[in-house]
């Protein structure tokens, strides 16, 4: 089980530490509900260490981007930052990332923790067409995650740079909390705004305790692993090995807007077709009609009772009360305002598909 550089910090905190992705991660500090209102109404800070690092450099950095990967990274200007994934060669993903243009010839990719030796073995098979210059910085870099609208003020006194002219999917490298060259990203996972922060893992801890101290005055405080599942799933955010994987196309789970053809990439051809000739099955949002939890894996059943699809990821959603969760369903069934049923042990609660983002802010 690998530590992140804040490891002891979150112990000294009182964190509740599980396995995750292979690492030792903090789950929670003083409770899931708690630490999702922080970020969705004040401040929070995620330790998301864990996250991939891939810095793809040269001359063919960007025609290699551009056949692994679905969207258009020639779109991308210094400083931009682009959500996409990785096709694989039968219809799945590999993975869903985010691009950020660093420099005229260098991009760094950000990929899922659970994902890092997986995804260099894939763009590096590709990469033997390129030679581009490939570099895994996943064990040396620190990633911390500030969100909630209070992130901006928050944080203004930590850098030179104006943080409120950074806008969402840009960044900014520049000095941040006494460090220099740090990436400042306008990105997060919990739809309630903020930044990223890309730093050495020997410079994580004063940037986290200047945070600390920068955040006081705001109600800042630790955030876990719990929370930033509430909050992303609240805004309909694909959780990579629950609501994506190697079997699920872009255009079932909805991400066709990062499917782009006006440029070839890996397994282009026949999610061309299938984009012209729509798909079986489609993952929806769904709410509860009546009270009880969705989880994981549980059936998606009819009005008679038979097994039409299975949740993907569900919760009781802090910020509505209700239960939400989001699942695969036949064509038939994925309508918004169509009904569905929902097997929670013994019994089938009814539930409503709805338009997402479930959190409308």
């Amino acid at each position: 089980m690998k530590n992140t550089a804040l490891t002891k910090t979150h112990e000294s905190l009182g964190a509740k530490m599980v396995p995750f992705a292979g690492y030792n991660m903090p789950v929670s500090y003083e409770g899931v509900n708690a630490e999702h209102e922080t970020v969705r109404h004040g401040v929070g800070v995620f330790d998301v260490s864990h996250m991939g690092e891939f810095l793809i450099s040269g001359p063919n950095a960007l025609p290699l981007i551009q056949k692994i990967t679905s969207n258009d990274a020639s779109k991308l200007t210094i400083g931009k930052a682009q959500y996409s994934c990785l096709p694989n060669e039968t219809g799945g993903i590999v993975d869903d990332l985010i691009v950020y243009r660093i420099k005229e010839e260098q991009y760094l990719l950000v990929v899922n923790a659970s994902n890092i030796d997986k995804d260099w073995e894939h763009i590096t098979k590709y990469n033997k067409d390129f030679n581009a210059e490939m570099r895994n910085l996943s064990e040396n870099y620190s990633l911390l995650a500030i969100q909630g609208p209070k992130a901006v003020e928050a944080m203004q006194s930590l850098t030179s740079t104006d943080l409120s002219a950074i806008n969402f999917y840009n960044f900014e490298i520049a000095d941040f909390a006494g460090i220099e060259h740090v990436i400042i990203s306008a990105t997060g996972y919990t739809g309630s705004g903020g930044f990223e922060i890309y730093c050495k893992n020997e410079e994580v801890k004063q940037v986290w305790d200047k945070v600390f101290e920068a955040g006081a005055n705001f109600g800042i405080k630790p955030i876990g692993l719990a929370a930033r599942d509430t909050l992303r799933l609240e805004m309909g955010y694909c959780l990579y090995g629950n609501d994506i994987n190697d079997d699920t196309s872009p255009f079932e789970a909805g991400l066709g807007w990062i499917t782009k053809f006006s440029k070839e990439f890996v397994n282009s051809e026949s999610l061309a077709t299938e984009k012209l000739h729509g798909t079986k099955r489609k993952l929806v949002a769904f709410e509860l009609d009546e009270r009880g939890i969705p989880r994981h894996d549980y059936d998606i059943v009819d009005n008679s009772g038979k097994k039409i699809g299975v949740v993907t990821s569900g919760t009781m959603s802090p910020s509505l009360n209700k239960g939400i969760g989001l699942g695969y369903v036949p064509i038939v069934f994925a309508d918004v305002g169509s009904k569905i049923h929902i097997q929670i042990r013994k019994k089938a609660v009814p539930a409503t598909i709805v338009k997402l983002p479930f959190y409308k802010g």
